[in-house]
């Protein structure tokens, strides 16, 4: 079965481009030129991912993540790629910090484009590796069937990504992870090795779970190393 995308991009003859080299690879794409009719179709037909330009003449692409995370239901997880211009990490950070699942710099190469949207796909599919249904620590609650996270009765809201990589680290609770380990048990490759991106993902994960996200309890920095998920909590 063929998967819908919506591209929201002003640029025309980049959208074409796009339009017609992931049809050829399956995909059924639409394209709105503009944010407003943009979202407009993204509630009217919720597609399977949104490649969501950063620059556009109506509204910041920024504003349109974070309008479509605020949308009800399985509307506000719709995977979201970014465009951003190239060599600015700030607007790479700020888009993954307000839910964006990944981000391609301009100009970039059409086979990059789908290697990551098919990346962000299977993980929204697969997700990470299962071992039993759920995961309890204290009063946190992870259910890798429904894929859902909860603290008490509280859900938490995580993007796709956000909650792969907190299972890859509650399911080696008490180990030592660096970056690039955490990377790899998500099968998908987020950012370049310099860049901030798991950091700006365990950011948007403690602000989800931690009662007080500023002293973490659950995932604690190990300088110098990476993350561990701890084994005792509450």
């Amino acid at each position: 079965m063929s998967q819908n995308l919506l591209m929201i991009e002003d640029d025309a003859r980049l959208a074409r481009m796009v339009v017609e080299y992931l049809g050829q690879s399956g995909f059924v794409v639409s394209h709105a030129g503009d944010a407003q009719s943009g979202l407009a179709a993204l509630q009217a037909s919720p597609p399977d991912l949104v490649i969501l330009d950063l620059m556009l003449p109506d509204m910041d692409g920024l504003e349109v993540c974070r309008r479509i995370r605020a949308l009800p239901g399985a509307l506000a997880q719709v995977p979201v790629l970014m465009l951003t211009a190239k060599g600015d990490p700030m607007d790479r950070i700020i888009g993954l910090e307000i839910g964006a699942d990944d981000y391609l710099p301009k100009p970039f190469e059409p086979r990059e484009l789908l290697a990551r949207i098919r990346a962000v796909l299977r993980r929204r599919v697969e997700g990470p590796p299962q071992v039993g249904r759920q995961l309890r620590f204290g009063t946190l609650e992870i259910d890798r069937d429904a894929r859902t996270v909860s603290v008490g009765a509280q859900a938490c809201d995580l993007t796709s990504y956000q909650f792969d990589l907190l299972v890859a680290l509650a399911e080696r609770a008490g180990r030592v992870l660096t970056r690039d380990q955490i990377m790899e048990a998500v099968r998908g490759r987020e950012l370049d090795a310099f860049d901030r991106s798991i950091d700006v993902h365990m950011g948007r994960i403690r602000a989800a779970i931690e009662v007080d996200p500023k002293t973490p309890k659950r995932i604690l920095t190990v300088r110098g190393v990476g993350y561990v998920f701890a084994r005792q909590q509450d």
